[in-house]
């Protein structure tokens, strides 16, 4: 399918690598201006100490059609995101389309251990950056939406509600990391409740697995030979690349009822079905089907390895 964004812009926070590049780029391919956020550029990494940089995916976003701004920004700093969104409605004549909620950096702080054992400052560090981030940059970033009546809010989270319920108790493992991904979906349903009478739409979407830059390093591949990691990892068949993920944004930025689905937890793998588009290999990946017949009743098995690892 053809989607047009000609003429909108877009906020990625969170945009230097893995879902938010994809998407940044996705946005860029449909033709609209994307601000592009993040620590790491080329002046210096961030503490995650990944080589990928806001300049770069600014530039992808600029090669795939559309416009790239990279803005140095850490969005636990309101100072910060508040001088963001001052630049964008200088630059912008007040105009933003798309709110993307991307923020994470929490890879390394998560524990698979009870909460009285997990490290109270990583866990605690966790949430600043998964939850705080996202409300912090809402609240400079709606209000140049609202002005306009229209626009689109994306929640990035790991898991739908639909797929949460089947672990055990419904619980992802991990407290703290539990509490980032649920929150970013209870997140988009305020968002929601709170802008339609604005007719902004807010989701939370979902990616399967994600064929990020790190989980490609982990398996020594690339994305030009992902299903060569398959044999390290046989879940690695069921994989996307970011694009996937960034073609669900631009399908829902595109649906002009769009707001049908505000408040709503949605994951690529059905936007996927419904919008017609293809990950970047032209494969349609369904990571939901296979974690509900293969996943799920295996859930005790797999959590129980985790929290032996820790």
């Amino acid at each position: 399918m053809a989607f047009s964004l000609a003429g909108h812009v877009a906020l990625v926070a969170g945009g230097t690598r893995g879902g938010g590049r994809g998407i940044a780029t996705e946005l860029g391919a449909a033709g609209a201006t994307v601000y592009v956020t993040g620590r790491s550029t080329r002046a210096g990494k961030s503490d995650l100490g990944r080589p990928e940089t806001i300049e770069e995916t600014a530039e992808l976003v600029t090669a795939a059609g559309g416009t790239g701004i990279a803005v140095p920004c850490d969005h636990s700093d309101p100072d910060q995101v508040k001088q963001l969104v001052d630049r964008i409605a200088g630059e912008q004549n007040g105009r933003l389309d798309i709110l993307v909620n991307d923020v994470w950096g929490g890879d390394s702080l998560v524990q698979w251990v009870p909460l009285w054992e997990h490290s109270l400052d990583d866990g605690l560090t966790l949430l600043h950056r998964a939850i705080d981030t996202h409300l912090i940059t809402s609240h400079f970033a709606l209000p140049l939406m609202t002005a306009r009546g229209s626009g689109l809010v994306v929640e990035v989270t790991d898991g739908t509600e639909e797929l949460n319920a089947l672990f055990p108790d419904g619980y992802r493992g991990s407290p703290f990391f539990d509490l980032a991904k649920t929150s970013v979906i209870r997140l988009a349903r305020i968002q929601a409740a709170e802008l339609r009478r604005h007719r902004i739409a807010a989701v939370a979407l979902t990616p399967g697995f994600l064929r990020s830059e790190a989980v490609l390093d982990h398996l020594g591949v690339t994305e030009e030979n992902w299903r060569a990691g398959i044999e390290k990892d046989p879940h690695f068949a069921h994989s996307e690349s970011p694009a996937f993920l960034g073609r669900a944004v631009v399908a829902l930025a595109t649906d002009p009822d769009v707001m049908s689905k505000t408040g709503k937890s949605l994951a690529t793998w059905d936007l996927a079905e419904e919008y017609g588009f293809t990950d970047a290999d032209g494969s349609r990946p369904h990571w939901g089907r296979y974690f509900r017949e293969a996943l799920a009743p295996q859930l005790d098995t797999i959590i129980d390895e985790l929290s032996n690892q820790g």
